[in-house]
């Protein structure tokens, strides 16, 4: 088979695998539905929300919960519901790609970054947004070490207009890593999104196929549902990833399809890592026994070899916790003799961790 038949031939096999798709947007992980899944955790958002809408006093929140459990699209949503509704401004930067306060400003103005000192990018800002704003930080723990202090979130914080700040994070110890003058003048109240049950995320399932495909089977959709909750701490978009797969003919069964959507899922967390986190992952995988003071010492030895600066043994457990909520270790208590210490047990396929390693590390 030439090139030009080959090409005809696939096609029109495409053409057959996607027929099933009646609007391809519900599989995109930015998509944010008409209507999405109703929860309880939502409602103090809302109401902190419609507070700073009516009185424009800030109660300035701090949103935590594991990868896949909708905090983005659940304030995605709200932004364009509030806009809609009150006309209030309610502005999304995403701190992984833009990862100094520097460049959350410039996003935010769609400015470009050359020209322009911070301090004038503060006052532009002012100028911009005079008015009850509502900045949605996402991902912030992201925040480069760079901008150690974050300064942005000072900045708004501290503001004459009485800016209200929505933080976004899966790291559950955000805000006693902040720094003291930021943390007090921040004030957060946290909030947190619990993982979905495997109801919920066949639900969020069925909202999906109904908005995107002409026709689909519920009992596949249970059975994403119950692997999704089972072995991915509810990650959705491993589940809205199988459901794809699974009505274009990817695989020859719904395991096969999950399997292949939760190893897409993990190379891209695991290659988003920043140096260190891999560099403590590898130290799980090299470490025999797998205690974590052994692992920490094991990290600290892989650390001096790169050329790399290690955590302290506070931020190494810190970041083992964050590693643990997005799903990529699992810390175990194990009891030794009389005492008990914490084992680390890898999520994931190891050999997704060996290519990405060597890319950054050879």
């Amino acid at each position: 088979m030439n090139v030009d038949e080959y090409l005809t031939h696939r096609m029109t096999s495409l053409r057959e695998e996607t027929a099933q798709i009646k609007d391809p947007r519900v599989f995109d992980f930015s998509y944010v539905p008409e209507q999405p899944l109703p929860r309880d955790e939502a409602k103090p958002i809302i109401d902190a929300l419609l507070k700073y809408a009516q009185t424009g006093v800030p109660q300035n929140l701090v949103v935590l919960g594991s990868r896949g459990c909708g905090k983005t699209l659940l304030l995605r949503y709200l932004q364009r519901l509030l806009r809609e509704r009150l006309g209030l401004e309610i502005l999304y930067a995403n701190c992984r790609n833009h990862n100094t306060t520097f460049k959350l400003l410039a996003e935010i103005l769609g400015s470009s970054l050359r020209g322009s000192s911070l301090q004038e990018l503060y006052g532009r800002f002012e100028r911009r947004f005079p008015g009850r704003t509502v900045v949605v930080l996402d991902e912030v723990d992201l925040i480069s070490k760079k901008d150690p202090n974050k300064d942005i979130l000072y900045f708004l914080s501290r503001a004459d207009a009485g800016y209200m700040v929505v933080c976004l994070s899966n790291n559950p110890r955000l805000l006693s890593e902040l720094d003291t003058s930021v943390r007090s003048s921040l004030q957060a109240d946290p909030l947190y999104l619990r993982n979905y049950d495997a109801r919920q995320v066949q639900e969020i399932l069925t909202l999906r196929a109904a908005a995107g495909l002409h026709s689909w089977k519920e009992e596949d959709l249970a059975q994403i549902a119950a692997l999704t909750v089972q072995r991915t701490n509810a990650d959705v978009r491993v589940a809205i990833k199988t459901l794809f797969y699974a009505v274009t003919g990817e695989g020859t069964s719904i395991q096969e399809n999950f399997d292949h959507a939760q190893r897409d899922i993990t190379i891209d967390l695991v290659a988003d890592l920043n140096d260190r986190n891999l560099l403590i992952l590898r130290a799980v995988q090299r470490t025999r026994e797998r205690f974590v003071k052994r692992v920490f010492q094991t990290y600290e030895q892989l650390s001096r070899q790169v050329g790399e600066t290690s955590f302290s043994y506070v931020y190494f457990l810190n970041n083992l916790s964050y590693m643990q909520s997005v799903g990529l270790v699992m810390l175990i208590q194990t009891k030794v003799n009389r005492a008990y210490t914490s084992t680390v047990s890898l999520l994931f396929n190891e050999q997704v961790l060996e290519t990405i390693y060597r890319l950054r590390f050879s």
